[in-house]
Protein backbone atom coordinates (compact mmCIF):
# COMPACT_ATOMS: atom_id res chain seq x y z
CA UNK A 1 0.00 0.00 0.00
CA UNK A 2 3.22 2.22 -0.05
CA UNK A 3 2.69 2.59 -3.70
CA UNK A 4 -0.19 4.99 -2.79
CA UNK A 5 1.34 7.09 -0.31
CA UNK A 6 -0.19 10.69 0.69
CA UNK A 7 -2.81 9.33 -1.22
CA UNK A 8 -4.22 7.21 1.53
CA UNK A 9 -4.16 10.69 4.02
CA UNK A 10 -7.17 11.60 2.09
CA UNK A 11 -10.51 11.34 5.02
CA UNK A 12 -13.08 10.04 2.50
CA UNK A 13 -11.07 6.47 1.97
CA UNK A 14 -11.72 5.93 5.89
CA UNK A 15 -15.15 7.06 6.16
CA UNK A 16 -18.15 5.35 6.36
CA UNK A 17 -20.92 6.67 5.04
CA UNK A 18 -23.39 5.87 2.02
CA UNK A 19 -21.24 7.03 -0.72
CA UNK A 20 -18.14 5.69 0.37
CA UNK A 21 -19.59 2.60 1.23
CA UNK A 22 -21.70 1.95 -1.41
CA UNK A 23 -18.65 2.92 -4.24
CA UNK A 24 -16.86 0.58 -2.14
CA UNK A 25 -19.53 -2.51 -2.53
CA UNK A 26 -19.05 -1.86 -6.34
CA UNK A 27 -15.44 -1.64 -6.41
CA UNK A 28 -14.61 -4.70 -5.04
CA UNK A 29 -17.19 -6.72 -5.88
CA UNK A 30 -15.89 -5.62 -9.81
CA UNK A 31 -12.55 -6.43 -8.88
CA UNK A 32 -13.35 -10.26 -7.35
CA UNK A 33 -14.67 -11.27 -10.39
CA UNK A 34 -11.50 -10.25 -12.36
CA UNK A 35 -9.19 -13.29 -12.88
CA UNK A 36 -5.90 -11.36 -12.38
CA UNK A 37 -3.00 -11.64 -9.45
CA UNK A 38 -2.79 -8.39 -6.53
CA UNK A 39 -6.77 -7.73 -7.06
CA UNK A 40 -6.67 -6.03 -4.01
CA UNK A 41 -3.83 -3.35 -5.47
CA UNK A 42 -6.22 -2.93 -8.42
CA UNK A 43 -9.34 -2.51 -5.97
CA UNK A 44 -6.99 -0.16 -3.63
CA UNK A 45 -6.28 2.02 -6.67
CA UNK A 46 -9.75 2.70 -8.02
CA UNK A 47 -11.18 3.18 -4.26
CA UNK A 48 -8.49 6.27 -4.31
CA UNK A 49 -9.23 7.41 -7.20
CA UNK A 50 -13.12 7.45 -7.23
CA UNK A 51 -13.22 8.15 -3.08
CA UNK A 52 -14.45 5.58 -2.04
CA UNK A 53 -13.99 3.56 0.89
CA UNK A 54 -10.41 1.39 1.03
CA UNK A 55 -10.75 -1.07 3.57
CA UNK A 56 -14.61 -2.40 2.45
CA UNK A 57 -13.08 -2.54 -1.24
CA UNK A 58 -10.26 -4.50 -0.39
CA UNK A 59 -12.14 -6.84 2.08
CA UNK A 60 -14.77 -7.49 -0.26
CA UNK A 61 -12.26 -8.88 -3.13
CA UNK A 62 -11.90 -11.63 -1.00
CA UNK A 63 -15.20 -12.41 -2.12
CA UNK A 64 -13.25 -15.16 -4.31
CA UNK A 65 -10.77 -17.46 -2.63
CA UNK A 66 -9.19 -20.14 -2.87
CA UNK A 67 -12.33 -22.07 -1.60
CA UNK A 68 -14.89 -19.76 -4.01
CA UNK A 69 -12.68 -18.92 -7.27
CA UNK A 70 -13.24 -22.62 -8.75
CA UNK A 71 -17.09 -22.44 -8.84
CA UNK A 72 -17.27 -18.15 -9.62
CA UNK A 73 -14.69 -18.06 -12.27
CA UNK A 74 -16.22 -21.62 -14.15
CA UNK A 75 -19.65 -19.81 -13.61
CA UNK A 76 -17.94 -16.54 -15.12
CA UNK A 77 -16.42 -18.71 -17.90
CA UNK A 78 -19.96 -20.32 -18.92
CA UNK A 79 -21.01 -16.70 -18.79
CA UNK A 80 -18.56 -15.85 -21.26
CA UNK A 81 -18.85 -18.63 -23.66
CA UNK A 82 -22.98 -17.89 -23.74
CA UNK A 83 -22.16 -14.27 -24.24
CA UNK A 84 -19.66 -15.69 -27.16
CA UNK A 85 -21.92 -17.79 -28.37
CA UNK A 86 -19.15 -20.96 -27.77
CA UNK A 87 -19.59 -24.37 -26.82
CA UNK A 88 -18.42 -24.24 -23.54
CA UNK A 89 -15.20 -27.47 -22.48
CA UNK A 90 -16.81 -30.34 -21.30
CA UNK A 91 -13.54 -31.89 -20.03
CA UNK A 92 -13.04 -29.11 -17.20
CA UNK A 93 -11.51 -30.16 -14.35
CA UNK A 94 -10.69 -27.27 -10.94
CA UNK A 95 -6.69 -27.95 -10.99
CA UNK A 96 -4.36 -24.65 -11.82
CA UNK A 97 -2.90 -27.30 -13.63
CA UNK A 98 -5.79 -27.59 -16.27
CA UNK A 99 -5.76 -23.93 -15.76
CA UNK A 100 -2.71 -22.89 -16.80
CA UNK A 101 -2.89 -25.62 -19.75
CA UNK A 102 -6.18 -24.49 -21.03
CA UNK A 103 -6.07 -20.82 -20.86
CA UNK A 104 -5.35 -20.60 -24.42
CA UNK A 105 -8.70 -21.74 -25.11
CA UNK A 106 -10.64 -20.17 -22.27
CA UNK A 107 -9.37 -16.71 -22.37
CA UNK A 108 -11.64 -14.89 -24.00
CA UNK A 109 -14.88 -16.55 -22.45
CA UNK A 110 -13.62 -16.45 -19.44
CA UNK A 111 -12.47 -12.39 -19.08
CA UNK A 112 -15.49 -11.60 -21.07
CA UNK A 113 -17.75 -13.46 -18.52
CA UNK A 114 -15.97 -12.18 -15.12
CA UNK A 115 -16.28 -8.38 -17.00
CA UNK A 116 -19.96 -8.90 -17.27
CA UNK A 117 -20.59 -10.34 -14.02
CA UNK A 118 -18.45 -7.96 -12.28
CA UNK A 119 -20.31 -5.12 -13.87
CA UNK A 120 -23.56 -7.07 -12.78
CA UNK A 121 -22.58 -7.59 -9.02
CA UNK A 122 -20.89 -3.89 -8.92
CA UNK A 123 -24.51 -2.06 -10.00
CA UNK A 124 -26.05 -4.88 -7.58
CA UNK A 125 -24.35 -4.10 -4.92
CA UNK A 126 -24.22 -0.55 -5.21
CA UNK A 127 -27.75 -0.35 -5.45
CA UNK A 128 -28.15 -2.51 -2.58
CA UNK A 129 -26.27 -0.68 -0.35
CA UNK A 130 -27.84 2.52 -1.22
CA UNK A 131 -31.20 1.05 -0.25
CA UNK A 132 -30.17 -0.43 2.26
CA UNK A 133 -28.56 3.06 3.73
CA UNK A 134 -31.76 4.91 2.76
CA UNK A 135 -33.77 2.04 4.66
CA UNK A 136 -31.67 2.46 7.85
CA UNK A 137 -32.01 6.00 7.94
CA UNK A 138 -36.00 6.22 7.45
CA UNK A 139 -36.28 3.55 10.16
CA UNK A 140 -33.88 5.23 12.94
CA UNK A 141 -36.00 8.94 11.80
CA UNK A 142 -39.15 6.80 12.35
CA UNK A 143 -37.96 5.35 15.94
CA UNK A 144 -36.62 8.74 16.78
CA UNK A 145 -40.10 10.80 15.71
CA UNK A 146 -42.26 7.97 18.31
CA UNK A 147 -40.14 8.42 20.74
CA UNK A 148 -40.29 12.28 20.62
CA UNK A 149 -44.50 11.95 20.09
CA UNK A 150 -44.31 9.24 23.16
CA UNK A 151 -45.97 11.31 26.22
CA UNK A 152 -44.13 11.12 28.97
CA UNK A 153 -45.19 9.06 32.24
CA UNK A 154 -45.40 11.25 35.69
Amino acid sequence: MRVFGRYLLDQNLWHLNRRSVSGAFAIGLFWAMIPMPLQMIAAAATAILARANLPVSVALVWVTNPFTIPPIFYFNYLIGAWLLPQQPLKDVEMSLEWFTHSMGEIWQPLYLGSIVVGIVLAAAGYTAIRIYWRWHIILQHKKRQQLRNKPSSS
